[in-house]
């Protein structure tokens, strides 16, 4: 646990505007800030954050905290490896205490182990003349092979693991970093990668986090990847943005995979990158949105590519992107493209790259035959659903127009049913929303705190007492001591142990800080603590004769919960 004047100097130096616009577009409000949210998808922001108090809260899915639950949630790290994010990003030279994150394994010591194993990879690819071979079959040159640091797994079970064991690295470091695996035949450990060419991902420091290891013949599974380990998590990197985001002045090419992007590098579009192994993510859509807000999506031309294509359009559109899309005709993928039509083809073809509504109308208009009339109704009513979701309503006219003429219908129809679908989605919207507020409201579905729902009186005073002492630390003390606040008094069983965290941390630490429990709750946790907090800034009763109160009422209810034999057996052993 760091202690409380470290932590305190970390959050001074993150200005949580500064942090949170990294992520976030903000927009002044009143007294605030307000932005879309990045840990939910939504068209209207209710994303806020209060820089002069130090919180953000999201109205729409409930996120909240201190600068450094935010990174938590943004960067899915633990409360010790977003201080380390921090402390980096500032500038802080943290003590030297060995943060552990999984196994005993930090991410530090994953990136030392990777370095190395990367090392081991590229070496073995010089003294491998078929895969050598393999990849100049595929043009890649020497100076690819170089930059990317590609690399080569023996087809042997223990060549990497006895080469990482002499380096120093034990078993323990190994699985974790998802290096090597264990045999459930014999219990050893084993060579993940085996017999494949090697791709190293670069996270934009320069650090190795992760591979990707590709077959050299026709066996399965034809990659195979690293999975989530205390230095890598698939859904929140992208392949080769260690290079392209000095490159994406138009944006990025959005490719499937590693193959695709060295051979777009190759022939000079350096903006390339992929996903690793996995269809796009929310995550790694708004991470592009930090270095852009164009992105043309290149992903292969089959169906599983196309179906891909759409989600994509989606997540990068709710991030804030303009997204178009490249149509390859003679080639499969990026990679093929330009290995047939080479470099000026392809970028000829980037300038005629569709916008989501030509991808998609020009996929209705091949569906049907426009020509019958059942045929084109149902062209007409796919058309309207997709036009009924466009936010702008001068996009949604300009797209009114060309497809009623493609469709041969009337624009004033066309107009009338998108704004009847409109209508339909608003309102379901609106009982959606309704019904999870009252939801919310009473405790139903309740994941953080589900004993809330059995005693709501006394669970909001509970609520009152935990936020009048994080806003206010000197009433800790006063309701522990003079008042005789203790843990057992509490009616569920997350505000007993937030009361428990609450007065260790302040019993240990010579300043409090609230942002701290963060060590103890998950990120789902903390934004509700952080609702207690704020729920009783803008109240100006937060004293004593309150904090009293809601302490009475929270014993009376335990009072009315126990038996007339419970009251009778406490009056016979003195007890109150």
């Amino acid at each position: 646990m760091y202690d409380s004047a470290v932590v305190e100097e970390i959050k001074y130096r993150n200005d949580l505007q500064d942090v949170v616009s990294a992520y976030v577009t903000l927009k002044r409000a009143g007294s605030g800030l307000v932005g879309l949210c990045p840990f939910h998808s939504e068209k209207t922001p209710s994303f806020h954050v209060v820089p002069e108090k130090g919180f953000f809260h999201c109205f729409g899915c409930g996120a909240g905290g201190d600068v450094i639950s935010f990174i938590m949630r943004m960067e899915n790290l633990e409360y010790p490896a977003a201080i380390e994010f921090l402390a980096e990003r500032a500038g802080i030279k943290l003590p030297e205490n060995g943060i552990t994150e999984k196994n005993g394994v930090n991410r530090i010591r994953i990136k030392e182990m990777n370095r190395d194993a990367a090392k081991f990879f590229h070496e073995q690819l010089l003294r491998t003349p078929e895969a050598i071979a393999y990849l100049t079959e595929r043009g890649l040159s020497g100076a690819a092979v170089k930059r990317f640091g590609l690399g080569f797994s023996p087809d042997e079970p223990h060549a990497l693991y006895n080469h990482m064991r002499k380096l120093g690295y034990n078993d323990n470091e190994l699985i974790a970093g998802f290096l090597c695996g264990i045999s459930k035949r014999s219990g050893k450990p084993y060579d993940y990668f085996r017999g494949r060419i090697i791709f190293p991902v670069i996270d934009t420091a320069g650090a190795v986090i992760a591979f990707g290891g590709r077959v050299t013949d026709g066996s399965l599974p034809k990659y195979l990847n690293t999975s989530d380990t205390p230095a890598f998590q698939k859904r929140k990197n992208l392949f080769a943005l260690n290079f392209a985001k000095n490159h994406c002045g138009e944006g990025f090419i959005l490719c499937e995979g590693y193959m695709d992007v060295i051979a777009l590098h190759e022939a000079g579009f350096g903006q390339a990158v992929a996903t690793l192994g996995t269809a796009i993510t929310p995550e790694q859509a708004r991470i592009m949105r930090r270095y852009t807000d164009r992105v043309l999506i290149s992903y292969d031309n089959d169906s599983a590519g196309q179906s891909a294509a759409k989600k994509a359009f989606r997540l990068l559109g709710e991030a804030g992107i303009d997204c178009r899309i490249l149509q390859m005709t003679g080639a499969k993928d990026p990679d093929e493209y330009i290995r047939k039509f080479g470099a000026e083809r392809f970028r000829r073809l980037c300038t005629e790259s569709l916008t989501q509504f030509d991808y998609v109308f020009g996929n209705i208009i091949k569906k049907y035959n426009i020509n019958m009339d059942s045929e084109r109704i149902k062209a007409s009513s796919e058309t309207a659903e997709y036009i009924s979701g466009v936010l702008s309503a001068v996009e949604r006219e300009v797209y009114i127009v060309r497809a009623s003429e493609k469709l041969g219908i009337s624009a004033d129809n066309l107009r009338s049913d998108i704004e009847r679908l409109r209508r339909l989605n608003s309102k379901k919207e609106k009982s959606d929303k309704q019904t999870e507020l009252v939801r919310n409201t009473v405790g139903y579905g309740d994941r953080v705190n589900p004993d809330r729902i059995k005693n709501r009186s006394a669970s909001s005073a509970e609520e009152a007492i935990i936020g009048i002492m994080l806003l206010l630390p000197e009433q800790i003390k006063y309701a522990s001591e003079v008042l005789e606040l203790k843990p057992e008094d509490f009616v569920t069983s997350f505000g007993r142990k937030v009361y428990e965290e609450i007065l260790e941390l302040y019993q240990k630490s010579d300043g409090f800080d609230w942002g701290m429990l963060s060590e103890k709750f998950n990120p789902d946790e903390m934004s509700r603590i952080a609702f207690m907090r704020q729920s009783r800034i803008n109240l100006g009763n937060n004293g004593e004769e309150l904090l009293k109160k809601c302490i009475d009422r929270l014993r009376l209810a335990h009072i009315n919960d126990k038996s007339l034999e419970d009251i009778i057996n406490e009056k016979r052993h003195g007890r109150k």
